[in-house]
């Protein structure tokens, strides 16, 4: 069972969908990277109960993902987000170079101050 970055991202937003004791076994899986017999020994079940368990889990966490498309919609958000910068900071360095606007210096700095707000907080 290879371990997948976007398991991880999804039960950041879906693990609360989870029972405890698969979210559990997840997030020991996942993010602290224990293994099935690490995990079996941690929560006294067996290894393949916790090799179920995860993999039961992930289907879960992928069915909320095809329903509800939050990873989906954050991954696009912070992409834009990052867009938006680039493209302010391209519009400060012309302003540099032909016009030297005052107003159009500070505009910019500050959709690169919202846009870094929005970052994060998602």
């Amino acid at each position: 069972m290879a371990k997948n970055l976007e398991i991880s991202l999804l039960l950041d937003f879906y693990g609360e969908m989870l029972t405890e004791k698969q979210r559990d076994v997840v997030e020991l899986y996942y993010n602290e990277d224990l293994s099935l017999a690490e995990i079996a020994s941690h929560s006294g079940i067996t290894r393949q109960g916790v090799r179920d368990s995860i993999k039961r889990a992930e289907g879960q966490l992928l069915d909320y993902e095809e329903r509800l498309k939050l990873a989906q919609r954050f991954r696009r958000i912070q992409a834009c987000l990052d867009e938006i910068t680039d493209l302010a900071k391209d519009i400060e360095r012309v302003n540099d170079r032909f016009g030297e606007s005052r107003e159009i210096y500070q505009k910019t700095a500050r959709i690169i101050e919202l846009a870094g707000e929005i970052s994060d907080n998602e």
